[in-house]
């Protein structure tokens, strides 16, 4: 099911009452008397009977274009700007006018679902990396200390056991009210959110305030939707408002963490991992063990990031301290993060290596700061070679492609660069700029990588499992990391979404690899 279609069971308001609160004029007001509004939808596709349909100036098209479709389908109201009111003087059901409807979207989905999230413990992630995993360590610590917990994020929506493959990272307002609506019935009592710009920046989370927001860090990326990096910036700094949250707790590793701590409506905790001036800061140990350590002196904690990298101790330090913003004491918190979270696509081990075979990871490292950071936390475990897969996705912030194949390139020993999601642009083209990033890192003696086109991704993946299938009798074992999709399962080309698992292509290309060498 998508989560799209997720409505709660019991829900909606009389049209009248809902008029009232937006002070937005009715068509007819005659006709919306007694008239009940059972839910919100902006996809006229996806209409229910009782519906109030959102039509929305779109890019290209009004959505009210497509009233008509939805009025079919059982919508019972249409909510649009004065645009789309010249469009509908003709439909048959009262047409409510706002200048602005999408910014009233929130808190119509929270009237209409009967305000949710005030009854759920909520938390927002946001940042360039690490939301995801982020999101997870705190879900996972808090299913751990027994709360019934609901997850919304880029791999997935989790309502109690059931999963749903998500769509975006942040789903549209309609949706999210509808969803935190059923983890309500469900028994679900707290909610662990990413929130991303675009979602902040489109009004997604309207009518939602998180009792606390976390903020991991901010790099190059989505330059393809903000103006600039201050506006990227900006976007996210909206979540640390007291619209939006009560409290936060932010990593001040760098630039942006630290204007955000400043700048911030909201108290917030900050969290140190490189030395600087913190609330709260971290002391790592060996095999992934850290202290955390408040300021003061005063306060302890003896944590283990379960994944590596040093990303991921602070990402493990933010989750901690959200729950301890949410009131579990020291121990509880210890106990809680102690269970192994589950995190698809993030530096998930496919392969362990050994006897032959390489050691297969896949991660969602997508930026240059992400690739550099994952390459960074394999190099000290990797005894043989490092051989990271590597491509950019198209239609999306162009700027940000030689970066990351610079980012590959001064840490792998091979680079085999590749395609991601092409969607409309020549891939060839993708993976061009991407080695033109890798061949000036190397020419400029910053890195010593061997720069490898491999063209589409399955071959690319399988020519990267071949260089590392090798005899392993001195020990040394390579490590092919893929990079980019992590969780996902497609790839988009052309406009076709083509079924594509990063951890099934490596399993089929070790089997091949393999059974080759055996032969040998």
């Amino acid at each position: 099911m998508s989560p799209a279609l997720l409505r709660p069971a019991t829900s909606g308001v009389l049209l009248n009452d809902l008029t009232a609160r937006l002070g937005a004029e009715v068509s007819s007001p005659e006709a919306a008397s007694g008239v009940r509004v059972a839910g919100v939808s902006l996809d006229s596709r996806a209409v229910l009977e009782g519906d109030l349909y959102a039509a929305l100036p779109g890019f290209n098209t009004h959505g009210a274009a497509f009233a008509g479709d939805a009025i079919r389908l059982g919508a019972v109201a249409v909510l649009t700007d004065p645009a789309g009111a010249a469009r509908l003087s003709g439909v048959e059901v009262p047409v409510v006018v706002v200048a602005q409807p999408r910014e009233v979207l929130g808190a119509v989905a929270a009237q209409v679902y009967g305000d949710p999230s005030a009854r759920l413990t909520m938390v927002g992630v946001t940042g360039t990396n690490g939301k995801t995993t982020t999101a997870y360590l705190v879900e996972s610590a808090l299913r751990a200390h027994g709360r019934r917990t609901g997850l919304i994020g880029t791999v997935e929506t989790r309502i109690g056991d059931e999963r749903v493959e998500s769509v975006r990272t942040t789903p549209e307002a309609t949706d999210l009210h509808a969803i935190l609506g059923v983890m309500v019935e469900r028994g679900v009592d707290a909610c662990v959110m990413e929130v991303s710009s675009h979602a902040l920046s489109l009004h997604r989370v309207d009518g939602v305030v998180y009792d606390v927001a976390l903020f991991t860090n901010l790099s190059q990326d989505h330059l393809d939707f903000h103006d600039s990096m201050d506006d990227y910036y900006r976007a996210k700094a909206t979540l640390f408002t007291r619209a939006r949250a009560r409290a936060g707790v932010v990593c001040i590793d760098d630039a942006w963490g630290l204007r955000l701590a400043s700048e911030s409506e909201i108290p917030v905790t900050t969290l140190g991992t490189v030395g600087q001036r913190a609330d709260w800061t971290v002391e790592a140990g060996d095999g992934g063990r850290f202290a955390l350590r408040d300021a003061a002196g005063m306060r302890e904690l003896g944590l283990v990031s379960h994944l590596p990298g040093t990303f991921n101790i602070a990402n493990t330090a933010l989750a901690a301290l959200a729950l301890l913003s949410l009131g579990l004491d020291e121990t509880e918190v210890e106990a809680a993060m102690a269970v192994p979270p589950d995190v698809p696509g993030r530096m998930e081990v496919v392969a362990a290596g050994g006897a032959g075979g390489p050691r297969c990871i896949v991660d969602f490292a997508h930026t240059p700061d992400a690739v550099d950071a994952a390459l960074a936390a394999l190099r000290p475990s990797t005894t043989g070679r490092l051989i990271a897969v590597i491509g950019a996705g198209g239609d999306r912030d162009r700027g940000k492609r030689p970066g990351m194949g610079a980012a590959a390139a001064r840490h792998a020993d091979v680079v085999v660069v590749t395609d991601d999601n092409p969607r409309s642009e020549d891939a060839a083209e993708i993976r061009a700029a991407v080695m033109a990033g890798a061949r000036q890192a190397v020419e400029s003696g910053n890195a010593t990588a061997q720069v490898v086109d491999g063209g589409p991704r399955s071959g690319a993946i399988a020519e990267a499992v071949a260089m590392a299938v090798v005899d392993a009798s001195d020990g040394a074992v390579d490590t092919v990391v893929v990079l980019g999709k992590g969780h996902e399962k497609g790839q988009e080309i052309h406009g076709v979404k083509h079924p594509f698992d990063d951890r099934d292509a490596l399993r089929a290309a070790l089997s091949a690899a393999t059974t080759t060498e055996d032969r040998r």
